[in-house]
């Protein structure tokens, strides 16, 4: 089983939202990675979505973004983004779009890796008000419950993948109350975007106390899926 990632491919088969007015890396950028995907990717492999898979408000308009991910080989496994407002409870998720695994607070094995992660959210900072602050605070208990449940599925031999939205550093790398519970949880390999465009920080991939990160955001992996196994 070979595992890749890939995030913020930002979908919109149902809603006017066309991504290219972003920039010349966004052009057909789904059928680059899609030509990508399948030319890497086998039925036995995993592919991790790492978060902002469709502009859809609710899950009706989310629903072609899904089916043309689901058309492509492999399993897929999803966390939650920033701009997936149609995301609704787990149980939900998993009925609207069977065939993929949801990642919320909870962990999922493939063979002989199991994934865990959550969303996350900006670190507070001097210009954040309170919600943002609680929104952080959930978000990392969200984190700690799924690496818990990953920790008690964990066997010898296997091996956790973290898979987050957000990054879990500041711009300059910086340790984290994040990076404090990957470290915790013995965790050494993480995936994240969010970010974007020719501005954004684009270290491809970081090693940081033993820890593997990934960056997988698609216009900034040239819509290439990031092989991580």
């Amino acid at each position: 089983m070979k595992v890749f990632a890939i995030s913020d491919l930002h979908l919109s088969f149902a809603v006017e939202k066309p991504m290219d007015i972003f920039g010349d890396g966004w052009q057909n950028h789904f059928a680059r990675v899609s030509e990508d995907w399948r030319a890497r990717v086998e039925d036995e492999d995993l592919v991790l979505l790492g978060g902002d898979m469709s502009w859809g408000m609710n899950i009706e308009e989310a629903a072609p973004d899904y089916a043309a991910v689901a058309a492509l080989p492999g399993k897929k496994v999803v966390v939650k983004g920033n701009h997936d407002l149609y995301w609704s409870s787990l149980a939900k998720m998993t009925s609207a779009f069977p065939g993929f695994g949801f990642v919320q607070n909870n962990c999922l094995k493939y063979g002989n890796y199991i994934i865990a992660g959550t969303r996350g959210w900006t670190p507070p900072s001097d210009g954040s008000d309170e919600h943002d602050g609680k929104i952080y605070r959930r978000e990392l208990l969200r984190l700690e419950l799924s690496l818990s449940c990953a920790e008690k599925m964990r066997s010898d031999g296997d091996t956790v993948i973290a898979v987050l939205h957000y990054p879990p550093f500041d711009a300059k790398y910086g340790d984290s109350e994040v990076t404090a519970l990957i470290e915790k949880y013995g965790v050494k390999t993480v995936t994240y975007g969010h970010l974007h465009g020719k501005n954004a920080r684009v270290t491809p991939e970081i090693v940081k106390n033993g820890v593997k990160y990934f960056l997988t955001s698609c216009d900034l992996t040239d819509n290439k899926l990031v092989r991580l196994f």
